[in-house]
């Protein structure tokens, strides 16, 4: 009798990304209060003509360096009404997996929520070729007040099965033990804060897992023993860890995606994030893939949010 053959790994790194062009990209005052990485202070920030337009060029600039890169890129259209001035980071509402399954994420912000539109699923199926098999829809918290903003909250090895999560207004425990339960992760769950002393909104932007290395902020993780084991949880599974400083991940440099087009890996990431590494740094990284750095400032400094923010990577089998 042949023994069971075990389910075959999944790939961390996807080769396509939904990306969403953002209509009326902008300020937004309802997650200012959870988000210290956003700013209202550019000149031009009360013209709301030239930040959206400031805005899709930087999309545009990602998007091209990208797909010239070798990563198939479903860029959706946002809608001008109702407002979304976040519409830019995807990744926080919905997820892509492996088993063709879809996960979709409760929000903090109310006018966050519009985000989730069942036609952009629809168009990645539609033009990436891909395959849905079941739905995970956990945005019913939101009438709990629990949220868990998708792989913002969630940083995810999932060749390993491992969810790392940093707890926030935005990352309810309750939330992350349901995914847990649903798609089978190891969750490993810490506290952590920003200079001011605030907790740090999204996991991701103090850690990056990719398929041999890591990047972690473990300055932001307030209890030693937690910051011990994260680092000895990256190390056991195979990650070559690169700690970055505090100053280095307000600068977006945690805030990174490994992607793995058919033409070879990429490391995915703002100049802003780029320029903060020193060359001992870039070397680790060069070393692990090709850096694409996309010029992003306005995107990160008014949503608070980087290039990994912006890409919602698909992980689905094709149909």
């Amino acid at each position: 009798m042949n023994p069971p053959v075990a389910p075959a790994r999944e790939p961390q790194s996807a080769g396509a990304v939904l990306m969403v062009r953002p209509a009326r990209f902008a300020f937004n005052p309802q997650t200012a209060a959870s988000n210290a990485f956003q700013s209202p202070s550019l000149p031009h920030s009360g013209d709301s003509a030239a930040v959206a337009e400031s805005a899709l060029r930087e999309f545009d600039g990602l998007a091209d360096q990208l797909v010239r890169a070798g990563v198939a890129v479903i860029a959706a259209e946002d809608t001008p009404s109702p407002v979304k001035p976040d519409a830019v980071f995807p990744n926080n509402w919905v997820s892509f997996h492996r088993d063709g399954t879809v996960v979709l994420y409760p929000m903090l912000a109310a006018n966050r929520r519009w985000e989730r539109r069942e036609e952009l699923i629809q168009q990645v199926t539609r033009d990436g070729g891909f395959r849905i098999t079941q739905t995970v829809d956990l945005s019913y918290r939101e009438d709990q007040g629990k949220f868990l903003e998708g792989t913002g909250s969630l940083v995810l090895d999932r060749a390993e099965r491992v969810a790392y999560a940093a707890l926030s207004p935005r990352t309810d425990l309750d939330v992350l033990g349901e995914f847990a339960q649903q798609l089978d992760y190891d969750l490993v769950t810490f506290d952590a804060f920003d200079p001011a002393g605030k907790p740090v909104y999204h996991t991701n932007v103090l850690m990056a897992v990719g398929s041999r290395f890591a990047v972690l902020c473990g300055e932001a993780i307030a209890d030693r023993g937690h910051r011990g084991a994260v680092t000895e949880k990256l190390r056991a599974t195979g990650h070559e860890v690169l700690e970055i400083s505090m100053s280095q991940m307000t600068r977006f440099a945690g805030n990174i995606l490994e992607l793995a087009p058919a033409s070879g890996t990429i490391i995915a990431m703002s100049t802003t994030a780029w320029k903060s590494f020193d060359p001992a740094q870039r070397r680790v990284l060069e070393g692990h893939g090709s850096v694409v750095a996309a010029d992003i400032p306005v995107i990160e400094e008014l949503g608070g949010g980087g290039v990994r923010c912006m890409l919602a990577e698909i992980h689905l089998p094709k149909r």
